[in-house]
């Protein structure tokens, strides 16, 4: 295993760490590993929010709108106001 020392490590820092770790019933050196773990872990397969929406909703099937009937053309954009 390697050692990693940190310097000039803001005291503010320090306290939140003693904190968040002592909150975790862990050392401050172990909550460290943990955070340090997670930082760098390997990386998920994330997947966009389409696929999730799809993934979550897909069995549900979808549902078939008909597109309203036009009466008139487009309009095109006014910016004169």
């Amino acid at each position: 295993m390697a050692a990693v020392s940190i310097r000039d490590l803001d005291d503010k820092v320090r306290e939140r760490l003693r904190v968040r770790a002592a909150q975790h019933g862990r050392s401050m050196e172990a909550e460290i590993r943990v955070i340090l773990t997670d930082a760098v872990g390997a990386p998920t397969d994330s997947v966009g929010l389409a696929q999730a929406v799809l993934a979550r909703f897909g069995d549900l099937g979808g549902v078939d709108l008909d597109p309203p009937s036009r009466s008139q053309g487009p309009r095109s954009a006014n910016l004169s106001e």
